[in-house]
């Protein structure tokens, strides 16, 4: 059998390789030929990237775009809101969202190749500050939404604009050119500035007018701002102050007075740093100072009429002239020497006539006098208030130390608080008067160099201490009222209204406490000083004298008693023969009864 020749058939020549789907196969060169010509017709996508597509069809949800993949892509048709006429052929960049979802489709997005794309460019424009311009959208909390390059971005309110806006509904629907100044790259969210750019502008504006900037140098500058103590001026890019004492010659008491914001002013360069960043203004300095015009009309010995601008302690500044006023110091308000507040003399406002007493055009000063309008009331006073005698006159004012007197228009005196009275001594003035009072005065000094009179109350009456020292003299006894106590004593009130002093350890009763307020006790007088009008009392005196009194008229009592016993055993002695038993019982009863009281 193996050596048997094998014959041929009719359907030997049969290729039984053909399928009968009529499907091919082809050797391995043949189809790596074919597989590199497939591959090249189809594009290699990623996930994740932006490609161009072309619409090939349109359903009624979505656009199907040909990308060049081995499938075509799906976008919903929502993403095309802002296109009137969708057409198929027309090309659109897309955002890779997946290869192939659960049915095997490409899912592609238009609005997320934009919103990519947007952040790339913002990225970009962030890194390389580049000025990109946004659609203000809405205003929203703080702020201002502004799209750019179809993202939605932050314009915070205080970067609006270089001044404080408060209305932010006048932008909303405006275009305006912005700066990225801030980008979140986890969140993409970024913060835009519109004031950048107007710093920007105005630090080069800076640049340019600093480089001129000289001292003296006229500017024409807007009011931006007013404080208290000034205001600060736009010189077109540069800031300066314009202090309150510089914008007027005249005082004022706030720039409001004189400027407004947004007032367009001359203002001349006084001063600046050397950095140029501290401007100091000047307005007031634009024109001469009023006191070269009126120093020539001023004189001394003339009398001006003026307006009170300033009060103080030590007196009030009188204006004839914005720019030029003169000082009326408070001992130039009045003759009396009785102390003036110029704070309730003077109101701001005031209209005053007054003499100029001294002029100094160097230092631009005056000083003037309204008591030099009438004529010196001290001119006589020797004559009219001779001394020693008596004036009735009007308290004006009290001290801790004394009463102030007028005694006429312009003359006046003090009571020391010690001249008040003779018998008693007071803690304050106003325990004896008060302001608005009469009060009937004796002169008892008179200093014409200084001005002063000294007068005196008390001496009225004559000095009852002459008497009062027979009347009280130390030792005597009187019955006296409590009226005030303390930690160091008594007072009590004697007899004529006058007082004295009981010292604490002189103020104690017989069992040890002390003596009672407004209660009447008995006390001794242990020292008069009638130099200082000073009595001294005790009501522990009293009663200690008294016990001693009683205790020696017991001790006299109890030696009578021993004398008068020894006199009886003197007399048994010298009859002792005589004696008998019941003498001799006698003589030992008084013999005990001697040494009892002897010891």
């Amino acid at each position: 059998m193996e050596n048997q020749e094998y014959k041929q058939t009719p359907h030997d020549e049969f290729d039984w390789s053909i399928s009968k789907k009529n499907v091919t196969t082809y050797d391995e060169a043949t189809h790596a030929q074919y597989d590199a010509m497939y591959g090249g017709s189809l594009k290699q996508i990623n996930e994740h990237e932006i490609i161009s597509g072309k619409i090939v069809s349109l359903t009624s949800s979505d656009a199907v775009l040909n990308v060049g993949f081995k499938s075509d892509g799906l976008v919903p048709l929502s993403e095309f809101r802002d296109v009137e006429n969708l057409e198929v052929g027309q090309e659109y960049e897309v955002y890779v969202m997946s290869k192939e979802d659960k049915k095997g489709h490409l899912v592609l997005s238009r609005k997320n190749a934009k919103l990519f794309k947007a952040w790339e460019n913002i990225k970009t424009a962030h890194a390389e500050e580049i000025i990109v311009t946004g659609l203000i959208k809405s205003k929203t909390k703080g702020g201002l939404i502004a799209d750019v390059f179809g993202l939605e971005t932050f314009l915070p309110g205080s970067q609006i604009d270089v001044k404080p806006i408060t209305d932010y509904d006048q932008y909303v629907g405006k275009t305006m050119d912005l700066k990225i100044v801030k980008i979140n790259e986890l969140i993409k969210n970024a913060v835009v500035s519109h004031k950048a750019l107007i710093e920007a502008d105005l630090e080069g504006q800076r640049a340019a007018i600093i480089g001129q900037l000289e001292k003296g140098q006229i500017l024409e500058g807007v009011v931006k701002n007013i404080t208290d103590f000034g205001a600060f001026m736009d010189l077109g890019g540069v800031d300066g102050l314009l202090y309150i004492t510089d914008i007027s010659w005249g005082r004022i008491n706030h720039p409001s007075e004189v400027l407004a914001l947004n007032d367009k002013v001359n203002v001349v360069v006084l001063d600046f740093d050397d950095d140029k960043k501290r401007i100091s203004l000047g307005m007031k300095q634009l024109n001469a100072h009023p006191w070269e015009e009126m120093a020539a009309q001023l004189q001394v010995g003339e009398v001006i009429e003026g307006k009170i601008v300033n009060v103080e302690d030590y007196g009030a500044f009188l204006e004839i002239k914005p720019g030029v006023e003169g000082l009326i110091h408070v001992s130039e308000i009045s003759w009396s020497n009785q102390p003036v507040n110029s704070r309730e003399f003077f109101k701001t406002g005031d209209t005053h006539k007054a003499k100029i007493m001294t002029i100094d055009n160097e230092d631009r000063k005056m000083s003037l006098s309204i008591k030099q309008l009438q004529e010196d009331p001290w001119v006589g006073v020797a004559e009219n208030f001779a001394k020693g005698t008596k004036h009735t006159g009007l308290v004006k004012n009290l001290t801790p130390y004394g009463v102030f007197v007028e005694l006429a228009e312009g003359i006046g005196g003090m009571v020391h608080i010690s001249d008040l009275s003779w018998t008693k001594r007071y803690n304050h003035p106003n325990d004896f008067t008060a302001s608005g009072n009469s009060i009937d005065v004796v002169i008892l000094e008179i200093d014409n160099e200084a001005r002063k009179i000294t007068l005196g109350h008390k001496q009225i009456e004559e000095d009852p201490w002459d008497t009062f020292e027979t009347v009280f003299p130390v030792g005597s006894i009187h019955e006296a009222t409590v009226t005030k106590r303390d930690e160091k004593g008594a007072e009590v009130s004697l007899p004529y209204g006058l007082e004295a002093f009981a010292p604490t350890r002189h103020a104690k009763k017989i069992d040890g406490s002390i003596i009672d307020v407004d209660q009447k006790y008995e006390f001794r007088v242990i020292e008069f000083d009638r130099n200082d009008k000073r009595i001294l009392v005790s009501h522990t005196k009293v009663w200690e004298e008294v016990k001693e009194s009683e205790k020696h008229a017991e001790h006299e009592e109890k030696k009578a008693e021993v004398a008068k016993t020894k006199k009886a055993v003197q007399k048994l002695n010298s009859s002792a023969d005589k004696s008998t038993l019941g003498d001799l019982d006698s003589l030992q009863a008084l013999k005990e009864k001697m040494d009892k009281n002897e010891k």
